[in-house]
């Protein structure tokens, strides 16, 4: 360890003695990491490629999209959705997203796609994972759209993109500005059924087999990143933006954490500049992402493999897409919660890696499937 840094010889300029201590100082922080992370050496992300059964999730990103039916059947060309608004109110400044304000004082931003609201005969939230945003891709058939009259609503969680952060984040807080939202807009009173794309997992949920998560090496690496995201937040952002050694901030287009396919998809679209070493870099836009990373493995005030089902008489339905291939959220886990709670519909993509959400045939797979009630013909044929 000790020759990654190099021996600075003595000499009367004042600027290598400064540079011999900033080098000691790095020393002692790359010997406390390597302390924490023993299966780290030069390259941490080199623990992530120790063969493992891949048993637990990392929470990187994911989709989840809520539906609540509107009493009003029609459709609309989606060419035709009036332009945001343009008034120069507190709440839409010039140039930015519509936003609304919520109860505590901070605002969401939010952007409308489908048919028009008024004539929709569904209304459906997106809500975007981590490190995403309102601006990602629900890759929707026009036709379908149109054939359905869906409305859709995609918005900038707390401290993404527009929104306002919440320094009160957690799991209620989330929820209920999901609920408030819907009620600003007039979105819908009940809760008609969700999806969750290769939703997150938290370790401390009591309910999970201790069997099923104990040698798992990610279980640890989630802990620890927690810790430091907790107690020592400049620690981390120190090691998420330093260029001596690679870390885990290279998330963006990683193999580590992205299957073949996942790869392919990744060809095609922006990715996650969220998770960039450049964004990170911004001291916001690390605060958004670690307080996240907190409350989603942090401890919540309930377990949910304890739920009941919320639709008894089969008015609604929950359902869970997962990939066989995920690196990040692994599928016994999913199938594990899916048998705890009989209630949900589990779907397995053959093949699929974490980022099935932006696959040709999922989104249609998951609508017509949420709103429709039809199971697809055949998951093979959700590809890249």
């Amino acid at each position: 360890m000790d020759s990654m840094c190099p021996k600075l010889r003595s000499s009367r300029n004042p600027w290598h003695g400064f540079a011999h201590q900033r080098a000691l100082h790095l020393q002692r922080k790359l010997r406390v990491l390597r302390q924490v992370y023993p299966k780290i050496t030069r390259n941490p992300l080199e623990a992530l490629k120790q063969p493992s059964k891949p048993r637990l999730n990392s929470g990187y990103p994911h989709s989840s999209a809520w539906t609540n039916p509107s009493p009003k059947i029609g459709t609309h060309d989606a060419t035709e959705l009036p332009p945001p608004q343009s008034d120069q109110s507190p709440d839409n400044p010039p140039g930015n997203a519509p936003r609304i304000k919520l109860r505590d004082g901070r605002y969401l931003a939010y952007r409308e796609q489908g048919v028009p609201k008024n004539q929709s005969k569904y209304n459906v939230i997106i809500v975007h994972g981590f490190g995403s945003s309102k601006e990602m891709n629900f890759l929707a058939p026009q036709g379908m759209i149109e054939e359905l009259g869906i409305y859709f609503l995609l918005y900038d969680r707390a401290g993404y993109g527009e929104s306002d952060p919440n320094l009160r984040r957690s799991v209620k807080s989330e929820a209920l500005d999901i609920q408030e939202l819907a009620d600003q807009l007039e979105i819908g009173s009940k809760l008609a059924g969700a999806a969750l794309i290769v939703p997150v997992v938290n370790y401390n949920w009591p309910s999970l087999p201790k069997k099923l998560i104990r040698e798992d090496y990610r279980r640890n690496l989630v802990q620890w990143t927690c810790r430091f995201a907790k107690y020592a937040p400049g620690l981390l952002h120190w090691w998420v933006t330093q260029k001596w050694t690679p870390s885990t901030s290279v998330l963006e287009k990683n193999p580590a954490f992205f299957n073949t396919h996942d790869m392919e998809v990744l060809k095609k679209i922006p990715g996650f500049s969220m998770l960039s070493q450049e964004k990170i870099r911004q001291r916001d836009v690390f605060d958004t992402l670690r307080h996240d990373f907190i409350v989603a493995f942090g401890d919540w005030e309930f377990d949910p493999m304890e739920l009941s089902n919320p639709f008894q008489q089969n008015e609604g339905s929950v359902h869970i897409w997962q990939g066989y291939e995920d690196k990040v959220v692994p599928f016994q886990l999913q199938r594990c919660i899916s048998k705890k709670l009989p209630w949900i519909q589990y779907h397995e993509v053959p093949g699929g890696g974490h980022l099935i959400v932006h696959y040709t045939g999922l989104c249609e797979a998951v609508l017509r499937a949420l709103l429709l009630g039809e199971e697809p013909l055949t998951l093979d044929q959700i590809h890249p």
